[in-house]
């Protein structure tokens, strides 16, 4: 494993300026916590990972002010089964949550699993999501059925509605505050400031007691929409002036945590559901030198920004090289929190605050992170290394769409590769021939992925895979 890039002089210059917690054995006070989630964001689409086109400043500050990771991965790159691995710590497998839940779906998150929202309350912490939650649309589903006292937003993609460009399959799109539909197919111009008023009011009502604020963005998944006040402002666009909207409710957040003198006891984190929607071309984002978008296992599908800022416990400008998941979230803010993690089943993530923390010679605690896509094991990274096994994948040849109208994809298939990710992080030179014994050893971890969390591609079913919950018939709509 690597060593992360977080210098020696910023450990001292932290030291020296107050932040003696930074850097200790045991976790500081327990912190408000803002997790700020993008959709279809990609690795390029941020200022301070090379964007162009748009500025990002409140983004950047997050970066000059915290950690930037530069290895941070999803366990899926589609939406629904990225958003159940970050609340539940485990593989989408595991909980049975895969692909994109719709709104003909009659399963989502099972209430047996235990959501970072209802470990929180365990500690006293007021909880609220405001934007897209996508882990069923069904009462029994929602988020104020799984440890959040607030909610208001879609209840899944934004797209999943009856102006959909290539299908008229969706019914109207509800609008959700609590339990209750407020109005069907919003007006999506307006989502980006609502949610972002709402995470506000809702620090100002909570200042006094510990919050988790989960700010789930609908975009910069298509369709996009934007408001006045950022319509128009970039020369990239559409997709520019949504990405600066974005970087506004960041803005309010801080502003809001500044004028509140809570800065110092709130860890704020910004990351994404998976990469771009690549087929969309000019209403969509970058994935920057990685390999394919959205719907994929290769790293420009499953690798998103991620900024985390804490003054006083994280080093500002420190970047970190370790490759870590969303699922290792839950553990980590959990012990942050004080709350316990549930005995009775397993939770694949683990603590990454020494990686966040810069504690000197930290390394990622994985031995191995596994990327599925759906019930297939697609491919494992570990350390430096990243093994593709045998999958087709979906590319694009000549280039996304215009306008909001996708291009076709194309099918393809890799067959096993092996890829140095510190030289070649965009995965174009397969070296499995020239170091058999890496290639043996990641095989070896796969199996016991598979044995685990089962593999479709080698007819496999895992041993230690619990069932999504499933809607009764006296609950059907």
């Amino acid at each position: 494993m690597r060593k992360t890039n977080l210098h020696l002089f910023l450990a001292i210059a932290t030291l020296a300026a107050g932040g003696a917690g930074t850097f200790a054995d045991e976790p500081p006070a327990p912190p408000n916590i803002v997790l700020i989630f993008a959709d279809d964001l990609g690795y390029g689409d941020v200022g301070c990972y090379g964007a162009k086109g748009y500025h990002t400043p409140h983004l950047d500050r997050l970066a000059k002010e915290g950690v930037r990771f530069t290895d941070f991965y999803v366990a899926q790159a589609v939406c629904s089964a990225s958003r159940a691995a970050l609340l539940t710590g485990c593989y989408s497998n595991r909980v049975s949550i895969l692909g994109a839940l719709g709104p003909k779906a009659r399963h989502g998150i099972n209430d047996r699993e235990t959501t970072l929202a209802e470990l929180l309350k365990t500690r006293g912490y007021a909880t609220a999501i405001y934007g897209k939650w996508h882990l069923g649309h069904h009462p029994r589903f929602l988020p104020t059925r799984h440890g959040f006292d607030e909610y208001f937003g879609l209840p899944y993609s934004n797209d999943m509605w009856p102006k959909h460009p290539e299908t008229k399959e969706f019914p109207d799109l509800p609008l959700i505050e609590g339990e209750k539909t407020i109005a069907l197919n919003p007006d999506q111009s307006q989502l980006s400031t609502r949610y972002a008023e709402h995470a506000v009011s809702f620090i100002e009502r909570h200042q006094d007691q510990p919050f988790f604020v989960y700010l789930a963005h609908s975009m910069p998944h298509v369709p996009l929409f934007v408001s006045d006040k950022f319509r128009g402002k970039t020369p990239r666009g559409t997709f520019g002036d949504v990405i600066e909207e974005i970087d506004w409710s960041v803005g309010r957040v801080l502003e809001t945590l500044e004028r509140l003198g809570l800065d110092e006891r709130t860890l704020v984190i910004f990351t994404s559901d998976n990469g771009p929607w690549l087929s969309y071309g000019d209403h969509a984002g970058s994935a920057g030198a990685l390999r394919e978008g959205k719907g994929t296992s290769f790293e420009g599908g499953v690798r998103e920004p991620c900024l985390m800022r804490w003054p006083g416990k994280i080093a500002a400008g420190a970047v970190c090289h370790e490759p870590v998941m969303t699922i290792d979230l839950l553990p980590t803010l959990a012990k942050l929190a004080g709350a316990d993690l549930p005995e009775d089943r397993t939770i694949d993530g683990l603590d990454i605050w020494p990686l966040m923390a810069g504690q000197p010679g930290a390394t990622s605690p994985h031995e191995a992170l596994f990327f599925y896509w759906g019930g297939e094991l697609q491919a494992i990274r570990s350390g430096r290394w990243k093994l593709h096994f045998p999958h087709a994948y979906r590319t694009l040849s000549n280039g996304g769409g215009h306008g909001g109208m996708p291009a076709k994809y194309e099918q393809r298939r890799i067959e096993l590769s092996l890829f140095d990710l510190d030289a070649d992080p965009g995965e174009r030179q397969d070296i499995a021939a020239e170091h058999p014994d890496v290639v043996a050893r990641l095989k070896s971890l796969a199996e016991r992925a598979r044995d685990d969390l089962g593999d479709t591609a080698a007819g496999r079913k895992g041993k230690n895979v619990r069932p999504a919950g499933q809607l009764g018939a006296v609950e059907e709509k």
